[in-house]
């Protein structure tokens, strides 16, 4: 048999070389489609994760300031003047004042008055049925302070400040008195329990249209800065809200207060709170606005934090007419998303070599089979960037690409359930109306729907009396009996809080929802009957229900949402149930 030379090529060659690039040519090519669809799908859910995570920062921020201004008009109404002196006005102003902190007793559970001839008048609520009175009537005089017990409880005997206080000489009265509208004043430390304090204030006019004095009330931001510790967006992820001069309100990795050497306490600025990552995402956030960036809505960038690693960043900025400037900032890892990507790349392209050892045909099938559950992939995660996010995956696999698509999945159904009751979140129950509309405008289903507004009744008691493990219980038997009470085409959603909202589909008319409003109310009326103990919490569930029907009462989500609320609260103080308990007090502060 003649040797074959050197340069001679065998028939096995040319049938094995060609056939092992082929096959290596189509591993590279399934890792960067592997990579490729994978970082896309990254990219698409890391934003719109962000996103969802400013705009809950957003919602909390609003929950927390929004009831200050009407704690003050509460106080004072418009159109209402000022008393020249406090003394013929007392019983009044003690009603006004129970009422404006019974609004939103957290955090607003203290409103204030002072005037020109430097009188004080102020009204501090412990909880629903204590409170204390604060009394300055002579100028040359301190403070003196009342407990009493419910609206008009009778006064114990007064208690003298050990100082003089003159109201005309604190901030919060000349920032008032200096604005022709609301105002905040500078956010400050609260020397009894060294938590940040903002303060919302108002002029008030005399009979003659001249000013008369300043009604005010304080916010704690202790429950604000708690809520951005409990986010959760991934395991190194950042959050915090700042003032635009770099002052910190609220962080999820550092405190907002510094203690100084002479024991007292300063306000932390970025540029001083030792977290690298959290400094070079307020750096990047400041660069967009120094080069004009308008934050009208919620920006998403990526940037190269500490060491050089590649980050997600979300922010947005909140304002309104009286001054609140505040910035929210989200930031991720992009190797929190990317955790798997990388190795499965790796290991596809492994079993892509390996395939030299079998036929052809086999390769191009694994080729076939993987691109098509990444093209799902990616085309899964391009309907989720684009709003929908009931995007159906058909990719049940049991490799890497399905853990991926499993990871999906989850984060699909995180951004659209509530962890609580397992039921749908506000965001999907919107969306969902807003498709039913549409659907109805189109003309492809002429059957009415009915929106219910349920907020249940006397939850703060739940939770003062049996802990709030058992208010958590008391929610999820709260969404059950909803859950159960609605049909397969109906749609249970957790709106907020304490509050629910129903989808219920084939209801034509506001009669025919009202007999669905009595049929849900006689429900909820019922009692576990499984509860462990006459005392437990679910044993006491019940709930007041307000409802709109489409389209007599509105022809977009929100308005039915906002008339079912209205007429849920209009029932409340019909006097047809209690109303329902306040929220839980606010940290005490420095007495104003």
């Amino acid at each position: 048999m003649p040797t074959p030379t050197p340069n001679r090529i065998t028939l096995r060659q040319w049938l094995t070389l060609p056939f092992v690039a082929l096959v290596t040519g189509v591993a590279l090519l399934i890792g960067a489609l592997s990579y490729q669809a994978g970082s896309q799908a990254v990219d698409t859910v890391a934003d719109h994760l962000l996103l969802e995570t400013v705009a809950r920062i957003g919602q909390a921020i609003d929950r927390h300031v929004v009831g200050s201004g009407a704690a003050l008009e509460a106080a004072f109404p418009s159109g209402i003047a000022a008393p020249a002196s406090l003394e013929a006005e007392l019983a009044t102003l003690r009603s006004r004042f129970w009422i404006a902190t019974s609004l939103h007793l957290d955090p607003n559970n203290y409103v204030y008055y002072g005037n020109q001839a430097g009188q004080f008048f102020g009204l501090w609520r412990y909880s629903l049925q204590d409170a204390e009175l604060r009394l300055k009537l002579k100028t040359d005089e301190p403070r003196l302070f009342y407990r009493f017990k419910e609206i008009g409880g009778e006064l114990s005997a007064p208690v003298p400040e050990t100082r003089v206080f003159d109201p005309r000489a604190r901030p919060w009265y000349q920032a008032g008195a200096s604005s022709l509208s609301h105002t905040w004043t500078a956010i400050y430390i609260d020397f009894r329990t060294t938590e940040l304090v903002a303060t919302r204030a108002r002029r008030v006019l005399n009979h003659a249209g001249a000013l008369e004095g300043v009604v005010a009330t304080d916010i704690s931001l202790r429950r604000l800065n708690d809520f951005v510790r409990g986010l959760k967006a991934s395991d190194h992820a950042i959050a915090f809200i700042i003032e635009p001069d770099g002052k910190l309100i609220a962080s999820s990795r550092t405190s907002n207060v510094s203690r100084l050497a002479d024991a007292s306490h300063a306000r932390l600025g970025i540029a001083d709170s030792g977290d690298a990552a959290q400094v070079a995402a307020y750096a990047q956030v400041r660069q967009w606005l120094a080069g004009g960036g308008q934050l009208d809505h919620a920006v998403t960038q990526r940037f190269e934090g500490p060491g050089g690693e590649i980050m997600h960043l979300a922010f947005d900025r909140l304002r309104d007419d009286a001054g609140l400037d505040w910035i929210t900032v989200v930031a991720v890892p992009r190797s929190d998303f990317m955790q798997g990507v990388t190795g499965n790349v790796m290991r596809t392209a492994l079993i892509g070599a390996g395939a030299a050892a079998v036929a052809l045909a086999i390769g191009l099938a694994i080729l076939g089979w993987i691109s098509r559950d990444l093209s799902r992939l990616a085309q899964a995660a391009r309907e989720v960037g684009a709003g929908r996010m009931d995007a159906p995956l058909a990719v049940h696999r049991s490799d890497e690409i399905g853990d991926l698509a499993t990871a999906f999945r989850q984060m699909q159904q995180q951004l659209t359930t509530d962890r609580l009751t397992g039921l749908v979140n506000r965001e999907a129950l919107l969306r969902s109306i807003n498709a039913r509309i549409r659907l109805h405008r189109r003309g492809a289903d002429d059957k009415g729907f009915a929106v219910l507004f349920i907020d249940l009744d006397d939850f703060k008691l739940i939770n003062d009396r049996l802990g709030h493990a058992a208010g958590d219980r008391a929610l999820v038997e709260f969404g059950a009996r909803l859950r159960g009470a609605s049909r397969a085409s109906d749609l249970v959603a957790r709106y907020a809080g304490d509050e629910f909202v129903m989808l219920i589909d084939g209801v034509d008319g506001v009669v025919s929802a009202e007999q669905v409003r009595e049929k849900i109310e006689r429900l909820l009326r019922k009692p576990q009957a499984d509860a462990a103990a006459p005392g437990d919490a679910a044993a006491v569930v019940a709930g007041t229900v307000g409802v709109a029907a489409y389209p007599h009462d509105g022809e977009r989500a929100e308005e039915l949402v906002r008339h079912a609320d209205a007429d849920m609260y209009a029932r409340k103080r019909s006097g047809k149930i209690a109303p329902g308990e306040p929220r839980e007090n606010a940290a005490a502060a420095e007495p104003r």
